[in-house]
């Protein structure tokens, strides 16, 4: 301890004088600046804009996440009802294809041999005049047409 007076005040006094005196100078400066930092909005505005450009990268991030796991579950469900239609496709197929061949042995069973003998050639002669016969249904098919838009046009009348 020091006793050495100074203007009534002992050395000591007066270091801890300089402390508080250091230590209302820091307090001081960190007030001013916290109300320097209060008093300037564009800083402030500018943290805003920085937070909420940060909190829409966010959001934008998790709805991207979303639609992508969205898209795979989709394309997922696609490939399993894909799947599922092609076999009941080939079930249904295959169905048809049996009662096709049972309705066809049904009827050469009823059918008498001779007119089993000439659908043969019938069926013959088509396949070998296709051409003309494609041409003769299309002629029909148009004047039935023709016909039908004529009889109609009457009976608006």
């Amino acid at each position: 301890m020091n006793h050495r007076t100074q203007g009534g005040r002992t050395a000591n006094d007066l270091g801890e004088l300089r402390e508080q005196a250091e230590h209302t100078r820091d307090e001081l400066g960190r007030t001013v600046e916290a109300l320097a930092a209060k008093a300037d909005v564009k800083a402030q505005a500018e943290e805003k804009v920085a937070a909420a450009r940060e909190k829409a990268a966010v959001a934008a991030g998790r709805a991207k996440e979303k639609a992508v796991v969205a898209a795979d579950l989709l394309k997922e469900r696609t490939a399993v009802a894909t799947e599922q239609a092609k076999e009941k496709a080939a079930v249904t197929t295959g169905q048809v294809k049996e009662k096709t061949v049972a309705a066809t042995d049904l009827l050469k069973e009823k059918t008498p041999d001779p007119v089993l003998e000439k659908a043969e050639v019938v069926a013959h002669k088509a396949k070998a005049n296709r051409t003309p016969l494609v041409a003769a249904t299309a002629a029909l098919a148009g004047f039935l047409l023709v016909r039908r838009i004529i009889r109609g046009r009457r009976g608006r009348r």
